[in-house]
């Protein structure tokens, strides 16, 4: 499942236009980096909370003493790291054009199990948190795309 769009274009190669190929390269590294950067911030931040790189960071203390980032990338949405794996694997699809939905096929299962996770995560979440996680999600009101979702 996770390779079939490199061995569909193995066996049948797609030729995009110069604009498209450049969307779906745009869309990729930005994806990956949204992916990457914000699960960095995150590990830096869980790491040393005073390193220069995350000092700036605003965050909440919890009860239970966790903290809980209200800025950077995780200020923007509760689970920005989703939306850049999401979206990273959706340009790997849109790279095989469009002859079979087969090779979307990963994108959509992909969808739910984020979907999934996201949602016990929530859970999870809002048991260990409680009104902790409400005023998070005040302060955070996106799960996935700021401003949108």
């Amino acid at each position: 499942m996770y390779s079939l769009q490199a061995r569909f274009l193995a066996f049948r190669p797609v030729h995009h236009s110069a604009p498209a190929t450049l969307l779906i390269a745009l869309l990729a590294v930005t994806s990956f980096l949204v992916f990457r950067l914000s699960n960095s911030e995150k590990n830096a931040f869980r790491t040393d909370p005073d390193a220069p790189r995350v000092r700036h960071l605003r965050y909440i203390t919890t009860e239970s003493g966790s903290r809980l980032l209200v800025s950077g990338w995780w200020g923007m949405a509760r689970h920005i790291n989703y939306t850049g794996d999401w979206f990273y694997g959706l340009a790997q699809c849109l790279a095989t054009g469009f002859e079979t939905p087969m090779t979307y096929f990963f994108s959509a299962y992909f969808l739910v199990l984020l979907l999934h996770r996201n949602y016990r995560d929530e859970c999870k979440c809002r048991a260990k948190y409680k009104k902790d996680w409400v005023r998070y999600c005040e302060l955070v009101p996106y799960l996935f795309i700021p401003y949108l979702i």
